[in-house]
């Protein structure tokens, strides 16, 4: 686990230094409100130097499980850039203190990693929640804090555990729900693409999703997303839906699960807000003036919720009046070449997005691509067509993927989730 940079050192010679070290700049009210509002990634420092988990060491740990084994994922050590999904992944059962000792390398090894050259493989102990992981060392919990970020009561208990050799990441993905608080280098909000690796010999990570309002309609349009994929994938092909679904899904993909899937989706949203919320709030009006307000509405929040995949300009004057950053909240910028090697053996970046020489940020999501030049060619593909009206149907077939494209895109889901919203709450 990297030191918190706001970490006391003996070096300090002077009290009001000293002292200095331990006033922490944010108060829990002002770091929850800028983890709530802030729309890219940041690192909050002198935030977590008091916190007794800064301390903690794979060694450590190995000692407080005491010989309790854990499902390590193993990679292989490659220059190529395909994913390594979970589920193409093997696994071993093992103890922390048997990873430890493969991970010195020792050649004539023998246990759980027997099989695997430590030269040529990694091993990842992921997304360990630390309610069954530590589930007869409750005390542990109270070793992460934070209700220093305004979350009053959130500790160990909410909160997951990340263990890898050198080489273990989780391939390029973004998170369906909540913002996403590292304990080391980092804030990352909802729905930003990030990449994850290991880049010490051995790293120890926590983190810890903070649930939004945005959660309960978010899974409406997960769940409208699913049947659709899958109504239409597996009409086409059953075998073939994986290309569409996260490759680490293994549940049922059956149209009646979907459904039921898709009405606890909306059973639950209702069940938060309760029903006069939803009509105040979601109904879309037949009044033409709102509908176009509540159209720009809807375009500026999946904008703003899409920064790694659109033009990024979100009002630049009123931004930069209101700015959050200073010496203690520092913003990540894509396109880095600089590992935090300092900060963290783990650490998070935003794969291949980049910021141009006007400051815009841009992204290289296949979708967004993809509509990025149908707009581009739309004008003279409708030019060609009515010119033309010999056109090969090879040039004009539209395929499931194609409408796919338009169905899920992340507007038109939005769109619909409030429209069965909406025609449910009039119907309670």
């Amino acid at each position: 686990m990297a030191a918190d940079s706001g970490a006391f050192t003996n070096e300090d010679s002077e009290s009001g230094e000293e002292e200095g070290k331990h006033v922490k700049p944010f108060t829990p009210e002002k770091a929850k409100e800028i983890i709530m509002s802030l729309q890219q990634p940041a690192i909050f420092c002198n935030m977590v130097f008091d916190w007794p988990a800064q301390h903690w060491t794979a060694k450590h740990l190995s000692e407080v499980l005491q010989g309790k084994q854990i499902r390590f994922r193993m990679g292989t050590k490659r220059t190529d850039t395909a994913p390594q999904f979970e589920t193409t992944c093997s696994y071993v059962e093992a103890t922390l203190e048997e990873f430890l000792t493969w991970n010195c390398d020792r050649s004539s090894i023998s246990g759980p990693f027997r099989d695997y050259d430590h030269s040529k493989f990694w091993a990842y102990a992921d997304y360990k929640y630390f309610v069954s992981l530590f589930e007869d060392k409750t005390d542990i919990f109270q070793d992460v804090m934070w209700s220093d970020f305004g979350f009053p009561g959130r500790n160990g208990q909410e909160s997951t555990l990340w263990i890898g050799s050198m080489g273990a990441h989780t391939p390029c993905h973004l998170d369906t729900y909540g913002c996403n608080l590292v304990f080391q280098v980092l804030f990352v909000p909802r729905h930003w693409w990030h990449y994850v690796e290991s880049i010490d010999p051995v790293t120890v990570s926590i983190n810890s999703w903070i649930e939004l309002e945005e959660d309960h309609q978010a899974r409406v349009e997960e769940a409208i997303t699913r049947m659709l994929v899958c109504a239409l994938k597996t009409a086409e092909n059953p075998h073939d839906t994986r290309a569409w679904l996260n490759p680490t899904e293994v549940e049922e993909t059956s149209h009646e699960v979907n459904c039921r899937y898709l009405n606890g989706a909306v059973s639950a949203f209702f069940d938060h807000y309760g029903t006069s919320k939803v009509v105040e709030t979601q109904a879309l009006s037949t009044d033409g003036e709102y509908v176009i307000k509540e159209e720009l509405n809807v375009h500026n929040h999946v904008e703003v919720a899409q920064t790694s995949s659109h033009s990024l300009t979100l009002g630049t004057v009123k931004h930069e009046a209101a700015s959050p950053f200073g010496p203690d909240l520092v913003p990540v910028i894509p396109g880095s070449q600089e590992p935090p090697s300092e900060r963290g053996g783990m650490f998070e970046s935003d794969g291949e997005d980049f910021v141009g020489k006007n400051g815009k940020r841009f992204g290289k999501l296949h979708y967004t691509k993809r509509q990025r030049m149908m707009s581009e060619s739309e004008n003279a593909v409708v030019e060609q067509i009515a010119s033309n009206s010999t056109v090969a149907p090879s040039q004009t077939f539209i395929s499931t993927d194609d409408l796919l494209d338009c169905l899920v895109n992340p507007q038109v889901t939005r769109i619909v989730a409030q429209l069965l919203i909406q025609g449910r709450s009039l119907r309670l």
